[in-house]
């Protein structure tokens, strides 16, 4: 048995013989840096847990410009809630972040099985609300915050990760990808640490992050015009 499979919050309320038919209709797939998992449009017969590497989904503009929409980190999956839709399709773009492992899910066998288990569909919808929650932070960010807030937000939720507060890590994710999440330019996401560097806030040491002043950056992401004034007119 896949044994991420069980460590996943998706899956953690199924019993060891549910887990087993889970695992029977699961498939392990392995791509390396900048390979596709799949396109815009192509049928969704499966979701996917990440074992280890990055996924990045993405959806390109009508100029032809990249917009990231998710950097999916290991222990989280993604593309679920297609399983319900009637003619299921992705409706971004997946493909890896260096070398990358995954468990793809078969849907239709795993919608069979939440038929069978009331407390995984309320996982399964606790997830897709916890999501949709997310999303719709994610657009007051980008209509309320400058850029250098929504910077120092992404800051202040890699320092409370996962219930543990982290005052050194490393980025992980290439800075212009990083960029395209938040709907900044590279150069301005550049910008914006140095300037964050030059007040105290942090030390960039090329992708590895040290938090100085934890109290002052959460002071930058929730009062965002005060540190976008450094740089003139806000250009996203």
């Amino acid at each position: 048995m896949h044994k991420e499979l069980k460590d996943a919050y998706l899956f953690s309320e199924l019993d060891e013989n549910q887990l087993l038919r889970v695992n029977g209709v699961s498939q392990e797939i392995r791509l390396e840096d900048g390979d596709t998992l799949f396109e815009v449009g192509d049928p969704a017969s499966r979701f996917f847990l990440v074992t280890d590497g990055q996924i990045k989904l993405s959806r390109l503009s009508m100029n032809g410009n990249e917009k990231v929409i998710e950097v999916v980190m290991p222990g989280y999956t993604f593309a679920e809630a297609l399983m319900f839709a009637e003619k299921p399709a992705y409706p971004v773009r997946a493909s890896a972040l260096g070398e990358s492992r995954l468990i793809g899910i078969n849907s239709r066998d795993f919608l069979l099985l939440l038929r069978e288990s009331v407390d995984t569909c309320f996982r399964v919808m606790g997830d897709m609300s916890m999501r949709l929650q997310r999303m719709i932070k994610e657009i007051d960010d980008l209509t309320l915050q400058s850029a250098s807030g929504r910077v120092a937000g992404f800051l202040c939720g890699r320092y409370h990760y996962q219930g543990e507060t982290r005052l050194e890590f490393d980025l992980g994710t290439p800075k212009g990808v990083l960029a395209s999440r938040l709907s900044v330019k590279p150069e301005t996401f550049s910008r914006i640490l140095h300037n964050f560097t030059e007040k105290g806030l942090v030390r960039v040491k090329g992708r590895h992050i040290e938090i100085l002043d934890p109290d002052g950056l959460r002071e930058c992401a929730s009062s965002a015009g005060i540190c976008g004034q450094s740089f003139g007119p806000k250009k996203s």
